[in-house]
């Protein structure tokens, strides 16, 4: 969401409205939206992703192993909602602050440009975890990053930049992104998650590929799923 800046001696914007940060978690394996928040920061935006995935995901007990670019607010998001306050030693006064745990692994992949702001290349900062076993686990790009900011930008017309067709009131922008999300994961198919018909435990078949959702790809349905069908189905649960 967008607004003017206050000018100076103006009351800031009421609530509900002015600058919004939304935070999207994305399956690498799957292409699945798994995770959305929208809040007045970008800590705040995370902690909303991280409760979902701890609540209702399956990560209660640790946050799943995760890649970002270089903007803030996910350590201090995990750490907020899967950090643990030390046990009291008996010695000087008793730690108040969470900690991060053992087995976390979080990545960061932060963009170097030159004097014009073109990209040159890439940073890997390992935020928790092992430097050699989180390396391991993730590539060195931030090209999922990327896509879905595009993807974004390109499914809902409310984030494209400079444009007039922002949201003017929060209710509506949370509706909106949740539609976007449930389009995507249920109605979309990836090329990359398309499945080759012809290999040699298929046999011959007209039809080379079998395209997949990533809903699909996640084992949450067994078909490419139409905006009909989707606006008929009551959901019982957060998409």
């Amino acid at each position: 969401m967008k607004s003017k800046r206050a000018a100076r001696g103006r009351k800031a914007p009421p609530e509900g409205q002015g600058v919004y940060w939304r935070s999207t978690m994305i399956d690498v394996d799957t292409r699945l939206r798994v995770g959305r928040g929208i809040e007045k920061t970008e800590t705040e935006a995370s902690e909303e992703v991280f409760r979902t995935l701890r609540e209702n995901r399956g990560h209660s007990d640790k946050p799943p192993p995760t890649i970002s670019d270089g903007w803030g607010g996910i350590r201090e998001a995990m750490v907020q909602v899967w950090g643990k306050v030390p046990e009291y030693n008996g010695r000087g006064r008793p730690p108040e602050k969470k900690r991060p745990q053992d087995g976390w692994s979080y990545l960061q992949v932060i963009k170097e440009r030159d004097e014009k702001g073109r990209v040159t290349g890439t940073n890997k900062e390992v935020v928790f975890g092992k430097k050699d076993e989180v390396l391991e686990l993730f590539e060195n790009h931030t090209a999922y990053v990327e896509r879905t900011h595009l993807t974004m930008r390109q499914m809902n017309g409310r984030l494209i930049r400079k444009g007039l067709g922002f949201s003017k009131e929060l209710p509506m922008h949370r509706a909106a992104a949740a539609w976007e999300d449930a389009i995507y994961n249920l109605t979309r198919t990836h090329k990359s998650l398309r499945i080759d018909l012809t290999g040699p435990l298929n046999g011959r078949s007209r039809r080379r590929w079998k395209k997949r959702t990533p809903a699909m790809a996640a084992g949450l349905t067994d078909q490419v799923w139409s905006t009909e069908e989707l606006l008929r189905t009551v959901p019982t649960t957060n998409t």
